[in-house]
């Protein structure tokens, strides 16, 4: 069945939703609504891992080699503490300019027949009246969404730390974090490579240590010159570059919704949700989203069932990435007490920080519960490969018991 879509908001999740759409029925109606200029876009590069991969070339071959084929890769992560370093092999990891991948998408869905209407801002008073589905891919201000914000149940929660978005002709090698201690507390940065020549570089830290640096009051040049200085050990002599915003220092807010839809409005990407910036999947669930909302609408002809099965469909698979994501801020929020652990440790506990336990474990009780879980590793990995074997044997015997006469 034909259907008349406007996908207001260009990016990620909207630019791949409008793909898979015009995938499935060339003959469906999509536009895409973005407000800002084409190439125009926020951000420096974005993350995701092999799943992401798997997922893309399993609805979209196309958009899946030209991802990969644009990105960087990693395999190992390194922990600077104080003058202390540390490098671990870990989860391959991908790096891609999120300008790029917004201008591969665009190319794709404009190959399909989308319409990509730029410098075009929709607005909840003008909503196309014609669309059989209007999809609110306008990110976490969304206006779509906060004109009916009584009915989606939003709600908005607020992180305690610090943090800024920058970029560097610093090329990271590696995952890689950065821990320095000043007169005012903690400041950290992670960074990696998402292009030539190009790295993030995001850098966190208390409030108190915010304001005792002066970077709440420095300005762009004065806090990028000072943060070059405490990290000039991982940048190398490499400068850090501020967006075209400018040099914000927001607090991370976590956003979630009672509801995804109303009547032929629904929510996707970070309009629906966000989660916290240090466990790297924000594009990858916006990605996801839009891939669950096209199967829904493939299965059900009717809209409100269509619109109901995407929500609970991703409101279960979101649970543990949701999870993860505040228990890592908490954990970063945490982070003082567990930088005096050997660089080996703090590495161990940087991928353990997903844990519900971890923000709330002191470091002697951490060492402790460390130990026993190497010890229990290994008593798993024995019954790993004992359970099937003593299965076999279990069984070849009551095979032979029952075939005695």
């Amino acid at each position: 069945m034909r259907v008349k879509v406007a996908c207001v908001g260009g990016g990620p999740a909207g630019l791949y939703l409008s793909i898979l759409l015009k995938r499935q029925d060339p003959s469906h109606d999509v536009t895409v609504h973005e407000r800002d200029p084409e190439g125009s876009t926020y951000g420096w590069g974005v993350t995701y891992w092999r799943g992401l991969l798997d997922t893309l070339h399993a609805h979209d071959p196309e958009t899946a080699r030209a991802l990969d084929e644009n990105s960087v890769r990693w395999d190992e992560g390194v922990a600077h503490v104080r003058d202390l370093t540390t490098r671990h092999s870990g989860d391959r990891g991908h790096g891609i300019g999120r300008h790029r991948l917004l201008e591969i998408l665009a190319a794709r869905a404009r190959s399909l027949g989308v319409r990509l209407e730029y410098a075009h801002p929709v607005t909840a008073g003008d909503l196309p009246a014609d669309a059989d589905l209007i999809v609110a891919a306008d990110g976490v201000h969304s206006a779509l969404r906060t004109r009916h914000a009584d009915h989606f149940g939003t709600r908005l929660s607020t992180g305690r730390n610090r943090y800024v978005w920058l970029g560097t002709s610093k090329v990271f090698d590696a995952f890689t974090h950065a821990f320095v201690e000043t007169g005012h507390g903690w400041i950290w940065c992670y960074g990696y490579g998402y292009g030539a020549g190009r790295s993030t570089c995001v850098v966190e830290c208390a409030p108190q240590t915010w304001t005792g640096l002066g970077l709440d009051r420095a300005g762009e040049a004065g806090g990028l010159a000072l943060l070059e200085k405490l990290f000039a050990h991982v940048l190398d002599g490499h400068p850090l570059f501020a967006g075209p915003a400018g040099m914000r220092w927001p607090a991370f807010r976590t956003l979630t919704n009672r509801t995804w839809y109303h009547g032929n409005l629904v929510l996707i990407g970070d309009a629906a949700h966000t989660t916290h910036y240090s466990i790297g999947a924000g594009t990858t669930l916006a990605l996801e989203d839009a891939v669950a909302l096209a199967g829904a609408l493939r299965e059900h002809t009717a809209l409100p069932q269509a619109l109901a099965r995407y929500e609970r469909e991703r409101r279960a698979a979101l649970l543990p990435a949701q999870s993860a994501a505040r228990y890592s801020a908490q954990w970063y929020e945490n982070l003082p007490r567990y930088l005096d652990l050997p660089p080996d440790r703090m590495f161990a506990l940087l991928g353990q920080r997903h844990s519900p336990l971890l923000p709330h474990v002191p470091p002697r009780l951490y060492h402790r519960l460390d130990r026993a879980a190497g010890r229990l590793e290994t008593l798993r990995r024995f019954k790993r490969w004992l359970g099937p074997r003593l299965s076999r044997t279990a069984q070849a015997r009551a095979l032979a018991a029952r075939d005695r006469p």
